[in-house]
């Protein structure tokens, strides 16, 4: 797959929006295996619950852990898009995010490779960049389908806020992507949210050389 067939334009560089990345039955399958896992694996914040695999990162190097296999296939699928430059994925984030629930504006920082790759299930959400400023100026919205795969990286990954707003119900008119979506959209759509789970999948360059069993 040529991921430069799915570059949303119109905006700073550069994100790329690829519908249907999974299939519903792989959808299914994600949510079933994040749902079956012992609860000590969550870990719950003020407005979302999360599971980390991989390891967790470090700024002076992350102790790597086996991905289980369910999750790896994805990993590996991502992987294979070649959009981390030679690196291979390393990290999963899964993140819960019911309906109304979001996350503060914020970047990813520097302990990750500079693109953030995220696989949706179970409901859309729109993800809003802002300038990295006191004035957060909004630069656009994206919309995340279910199913869907958003790659950001370069000044979108490295110089822009990202969030999701605490809201339950959406208005998909303005958002830059909705050519690249699976569905057509009219401009005064409302999409209700429901569950969603995220995997946000990304590489981690500092890895200590031990192992965690």
């Amino acid at each position: 797959m040529d991921v430069s067939n799915f570059r949303v334009p119109n905006i700073p560089p550069t994100i790329y929006y690829i519908p249907n990345f999974i299939t519903q039955e792989e959808e299914e399958y994600i949510i079933k295996n994040v749902y079956s896992v012992p609860k000590p694996k969550w870990t719950c914040l003020t407005n979302r619950r999360l599971q980390d695999y991989g390891g967790v990162p470090h700024e002076k190097g992350m102790i790597p852990e086996k991905i289980p296999s369910w999750l790896q296939q994805y990993v590996d699928k991502v992987s294979h898009l070649n959009i981390f430059e030679g690196r291979k994925p390393n990290h999963v984030l899964v993140n819960e995010y019911l309906p109304g629930q979001g996350i503060m504006p914020h970047t990813d920082g520097p302990l990750f490779y500079p693109t953030v790759t995220t696989i949706s299930c179970g409901s859309h959400t729109i993800l809003e960049f802002l300038e990295n400023n006191e004035k957060r100026e909004k630069i656009c919205d994206i919309l995340l389908e279910r199913c869907s795969l958003v790659i950001v990286k370069d000044d979108m990954y490295k110089n822009y806020l990202h969030s999701i707003r605490e809201v339950e119900i959406d208005s998909v008119g303005g958002c830059a992507n909705l050519d690249n979506c699976m569905s057509k959209y009219p401009i005064n759509e409302k999409l209700k949210r429901e569950t969603r789970i995220s995997l946000t999948i990304r590489n981690v360059p500092k890895v200590l050389k031990i192992k965690l069993f």
